[in-house]
């Protein structure tokens, strides 16, 4: 971190206490606190890809390169002096709204170096997706923490391995605690109003869900699944729901891929909720390009009316306040 000394400012304030008959001694001994201070707050870690990153002092000019450390961030009370696409943030990830307005650093993924030194940050947190030639890059420009960005054996502990890490990096580790705690609570919370409620005569609590998103590219629908191993998908099941997705997902993100033809391999008894939003027209086919859908409009759980949307600004990727909203408004949807 570029922390400013204050050893010349002291030295002349020592003098001109001196001059007004403050004795010498007294300013030495200030003098050996400030850098007593100093040295404690020097704090050295290892980040997610096992790289030794070491700050003079707890990061306070902070860049992000994606959406689930920016949200880490603002949970933490750090606002971003830069972060990557902060209107799609904005458009996204609501539930964790931004209190400042960071300067945009340009895409996830392809962060604009020239725009990241310019913000002469402390550190920048970035995440295991972006590109190595990147890393090496903005390594040139500041400290970089980097996080993994998922783990599809442990979705929640990573989800909370990176929130901890930042905090370290930021000496917010009691906030970090606090956002621990209060999700945790929300999981117990949740799972009881779920096992309290009725859901025609039978316990929603272990009943069958699948969570997905869809996009419309070309007039082609595709749909994607959020198996179990996927954040949401754990998240389903602590809150004592069964996954019911068949498709495999991927190792890192839990992430399937179908079309609604696929939908028709879910049992007929299934809630199916999703996200979508309205400032993207293509991210929202289960109200718009599937209402008129022939093969959509058969199954069970459409005819039901057992389709759930989710409030939108959630982010599926995001940390414990994402997940937060998406509980609340999941076990809202299924309560109803």
């Amino acid at each position: 971190m570029r922390r400013l000394l204050l050893t010349a400012a002291t030295t002349t304030a020592a003098l001109t206490l001196a001059a007004c008959g403050t004795t010498e001694p007294a300013a030495d001994k200030t003098d050996q606190a400030d850098q007593a201070d100093k040295s404690s707050a020097a704090i050295t870690l290892t980040d997610g890809a096992g790289k030794k990153v070491t700050l003079d002092g707890p990061a306070t000019k902070v860049v992000a390169t994606e959406w689930n450390v920016t949200e880490s961030l603002v949970t933490l009370g750090v606002d971003p002096v830069g972060a990557a696409d902060v209107k799609g943030y904005k458009t996204w990830d609501s539930a964790v709204p931004l209190k400042n307005e960071p300067k945009d650093i340009g895409t996830r993924g392809e962060p604009s170096m020239d725009t990241v030194a310019a913000l002469s940050p402390d550190l920048v947190v970035t995440t295991s997706d972006l590109p190595p030639a990147a890393l090496k890059q903005l390594r040139k420009i500041a400290p970089v923490l980097e996080v993994k960005s998922a783990d599809g054996s442990d979705q929640i502990g990573q989800m909370l391995t990176n929130l901890d890490l930042i905090a370290k990096a930021t000496g917010t580790t009691d906030k970090a605690k606090t956002a621990r705690a209060n999700f945790e609570t929300k999981l117990a919370e949740g799972k009881r109003a779920l096992a309290d409620a009725d859901l025609a005569d039978a316990d929603l609590a272990g009943a069958g869900i699948a969570f997905a998103d869809g996009y419309v590219t070309a007039n082609q629908v595709s749909v994607r699944p959020y198996t179990s191993g996927s954040l949401i998908g754990t998240v389903n099941e602590r809150l004592g729901l069964k996954n019911v997705w068949k498709v495999k997902g991927d190792a890192a993100y839990g992430l399937g891929t179908t079309d609604v033809e696929g939908l028709t391999d879910l049992p007929k008894d299934t809630q199916f909720a999703y996200i979508g939003n309205d400032e993207d027209e293509a991210a929202t086919p289960f109200t718009g390009a599937l209402a008129k859908n022939a093969v959509w409009k058969s199954l069970p759980f459409v005819k039901a009316g057992d389709v759930h949307r989710l409030a939108d600004g959630i982010w599926m990727f995001g940390g414990p306040g994402s997940m937060s909203a998406y509980i609340d408004s999941l076990v809202d949807e299924l309560t109803k």
